[in-house]
């Protein structure tokens, strides 16, 4: 498996896909960069899948383009897009063994038998799967079925290689550890990855960028640290991890709002116009618990609602008279307290911890078919 290939540029314009009345990706353009790590992300029904399968060529856009290097390929049918695609459930045939599965695409382009074993044996050695290539599937755990129809997918040096949800059927631990491995192919191979998920640590962990997808429209895209960090609005905020959200009115220097009788600072580039109405959200990370005399920017008491242990530290949900409940994730290891239901705490966090978000707009009804 040649590793030294450059990956391709994919560009989405104007994808628009309905069934019947409903409008499953709405005027979606994406660019992806040669040799980029993309996850599409958002909940059941946002349009990903969708979005995936016009890439694929499975599914016909009713309007928009899909471009491989510049070249419109919207036409083009799944065979001739040269992709290769890992499904969910990984799609291997019971009675070939792995060899014979990974060589498959091989024999569909008639490379000959000499070409076809050093292929599969290299794909199946980038995989960590040698000394599996006599197995049956069936004799295969999750993981290495999974490896597998990564191997197959990749044997015939695909211009881009799909993911659709590849991990979902694995457990916690094994998906974890597969994460990993996932992110070393793709520096490994150099290919263009795409990939479909709905789990957030997933595509946190594992992308250069995410596009977030919401009601078959694209909301924000950017790295994960970008969107993790200064999500636009509250669906991002609470989409991609937890967030606190806290209303107010901005004071008149536009350094913070106000809460009822609590003042919530900004971060000095933030400066809203007096008296405007600002929605923040805030990382329960991000909120510390505050030892007698020590300051934030922040400062608000509460008293510790319900609590539970996460191994690596405590999640607190505090009541609040002026700014609701509120979540803090505190590091377990050092805590200087034992939680208890009911405990009065002073929770404080620093002026560029509680970023400015849009107020999520109703959803408009999709629009018929012509």
């Amino acid at each position: 498996m040649p590793g030294d290939v450059a990956g391709h540029a994919l560009s989405l314009r104007g994808i628009t896909k309905r069934y019947g009345g409903f409008a499953a990706a709405q005027d979606v353009s994406l660019e992806i960069g040669r040799g980029e790590f993309l996850t599409l992300l958002g909940p059941s029904g946002s349009g990903k899948t969708t979005l995936l399968m016009c890439i694929a060529g499975f599914v016909a856009p009713d309007a928009g383009q899909v471009l491989l290097d510049g070249r419109d390929i919207t036409a083009l049918p799944p065979e001739r897009r040269d992709f290769g695609m890992v499904f969910q459930g990984y799609a291997l045939f019971p009675h070939l063994s792995v060899a014979e599965n990974v060589a498959f695409p091989l024999r569909v382009r008639r490379l000959s038998k000499p070409e076809q074993t050093a292929k599969v044996r290299a794909a199946l050695d980038l995989v960590q799967l040698g000394g599996l290539a006599d197995r049956m599937p069936a004799q295969l755990s999750g993981g290495q079925q999974q490896r597998v129809a990564l191997a197959r997918a990749l044997v015939f040096d695909p211009a881009l290689l799909l993911l659709d949800e590849p991990l979902s059927a694995l457990d916690k631990k094994l998906r974890a550890e597969l994460q990993e491995e996932l992110k070393a192919l793709h520096r490994r191979v150099g290919r263009t990855f795409v990939n479909v998920t709905h789990d957030q640590e997933e595509a946190l962990s594992l992308s250069d960028r995410i596009a977030i997808l919401n009601g078959g429209r694209l909301v924000q895209q950017g790295s994960p640290a970008q969107l993790y960090e200064a999500p636009r609005s509250r669906f991002v905020a609470d989409f991609l991890g937890k967030a606190n959200f806290i209303a107010g009115r901005a004071e008149p220097d536009g350094g913070g709002i106000r809460a009822g009788a609590t003042r919530v600072a900004l971060a000095p580039g933030a400066r809203p116009p007096a008296g405007a109405l600002v929605l923040l959200a805030l990382r329960p990370e991000k909120v510390a618990l505050l030892s007698p005399g020590q300051g934030a920017d922040t400062v608000v008491d509460g008293t510790v609602e319900r609590w539970s242990y996460l191994g690596s530290g405590f999640s607190l949900v505090v009541a609040t008279a002026d700014l609701g409940p509120l979540r803090a994730i505190l590091p377990a290891w050092n805590a200087p307290f034992a939680p208890a239901e009911g405990l009065p705490v002073r929770l404080g966090w620093a002026a560029g911890a509680a970023v400015p978000v849009e107020e999520d707009a109703p959803a408009a009804p999709a629009p018929l078919a012509p």
